[in-house]
């Protein structure tokens, strides 16, 4: 893997198709009821981070996969975190409450900390903290 992270496009990619359905589907369905700025701003940073440092290795800020059959480990448990991600918005599609919200936050916030985490991605790794922090925060909130 070099500063191009193919595999890291094809996470993030199928990670949308459910978000970008859902949007498009409930276009007029505003279920936002928490709006702290602080919070959505960071959050909206930390996501589009997360998302351009799973594609970009910008050099000297990450080391590559440092464990044998690290991109067997990186590819194998990022499968299983979007198979359980896409089950989980196909079997909740229509559902609200608590435990969607913890999961369809938690899982994408575990695949970008896993993922900074085995190719040893510093800021991957940093933005995906913050992400998780402000996404999870924010979804919580959002259902009461």
């Amino acid at each position: 893997m070099n500063w191009f992270n193919y595999y890291g496009l094809i996470i993030v990619a199928i990670m949308m198709i459910p978000n970008i359905v859902y949007a498009i589907v409930f276009k007029d369905n505003n279920d936002i009821k928490y709006n702290n700025k602080i919070a959505v701003i960071l959050e909206q940073i930390g996501r589009y981070a997360c998302m351009l440092f799973m594609v970009f290795n910008i050099p000297y800020t990450w080391i590559g996969f440092y464990v044998s059959y690290g991109l067997t480990m990186y590819l194998i448990v990022n499968f299983l975190l979007l198979f359980a991600y896409c089950l989980i918005w196909i079997i909740m599609w229509k559902k609200s409450g608590i435990v969607k919200s913890l999961l369809l936050s938690i899982i994408p916030s575990i695949i970008f900390i896993f993922s900074g985490a085995m190719i040893a991605s510093i800021p991957l790794l940093v933005f995906a903290v913050i992400f998780a922090c402000a996404h999870i925060l924010i979804s919580v909130k959002n259902v009461g």
